[in-house]
């Protein structure tokens, strides 16, 4: 494991950080730039305001996961066109289709990638947690 000084060091990497997105609630990164990537850590419906989660429904909670990515994607200068592969965590695989409609709207031209995956329990109580790969 490198030390922090040698982590100053490699200049390929970088973290992401931006107050316009949720504060990471654990040791973890909101993403790492590598290269002409960046690995956005999966994302709950937290507004960023108030440091709570915000809707109870899987479609509310989307819509705020959705804002939260803009952020991120916003902070590196990149939109949702940039993003190339997701992850969608889900507590109730029945509603994959409130979900699916809220993440056609946000990807409404040629989307990403994605998996979906049915989990029992998420950071908070949260419903749905997604997390995104982008390229510049």
């Amino acid at each position: 494991m490198k030390d922090k000084k040698d982590k100053k060091k490699d200049s390929v990497r970088a973290v992401v950080n931006t107050p316009d997105a949720p504060k990471a609630i654990g040791p973890y990164s909101q993403g790492i730039e590598l290269k002409k990537l960046v690995f956005f850590s999966g994302q709950i419906a937290i507004n960023p305001q108030t440091g709570e989660l915000n809707g109870n429904d899987f479609a509310s909670q989307t819509k705020q996961i959705l804002k939260n990515v803009d952020a991120l994607l916003a902070c590196k200068g990149m939109t949702a066109a940039n993003v190339v592969k997701t992850t969608v965590f889900l507590t109730d695989m029945s509603k994959f289709g409130e979900v699916n409609a809220e993440y056609a709207n946000y990807f409404n031209f040629e989307p990403p990638a994605r998996s979906c995956v049915a989990v029992s329990a998420l950071p908070m109580g949260a419903l749905v947690e997604i997390e995104v790969i982008a390229s510049y």
